[in-house]
């Protein structure tokens, strides 16, 4: 049997889950895999949406389920872009984010620290595991009047 890039990125999605404590199923392993084949930011519904593109659908629930699970466990992170949708990316190496309130892209933009929480408040607040940074302002190709 010849392994490929999708069978080797299976099995790592498999480890990583195992090394986080949580079982490896076939629809956390789906999920994963979509977030990392579509990268960016990504609601649950282009989530199960880019699944049932690819033949392999997913319930609504249970993709919310997942996404749960995975960001409780730290291989998902919430990208906090302020109101509206939840959207979700793989928690590769932390960082904070860019909203253009113009065309509403999210960018993303290295932690100074490279780990977080990376930002304490300078009140006794109680213990921080997270800190999130929303920079907003026009993005460049929003200021060079192009889209985006």
């Amino acid at each position: 049997m010849v392994t490929g890039h999708a069978d080797t990125e299976q099995q790592t999605w498999e480890d990583r889950l195992r090394a986080v404590g949580l079982r490896v199923t076939r629809p956390r392993v789906l999920v994963l895999d979509a977030l990392r084949r579509h990268g960016g930011h990504r609601s649950a519904d282009e989530v199960v949406e880019a699944l049932r593109r690819r033949g392999t659908p997913v319930t609504r629930g249970t993709v919310y389920k997942v996404l749960a699970d995975v960001v409780a466990a730290g291989l998902v992170m919430v990208a906090d872009h302020g109101p509206g949708r939840a959207v979700y990316e793989i928690a590769d190496l932390w960082h904070h984010h860019f909203v253009c309130r113009r065309c509403g892209t999210i960018i993303d933009v290295p932690c100074m620290e490279g780990d977080k929480p990376c930002l304490r408040p300078d009140v006794a607040v109680g213990e921080i595991d997270e800190a999130q940074v929303i920079f907003r302002g026009i993005c460049d190709a929003c200021r060079a009047g192009g889209p985006r």
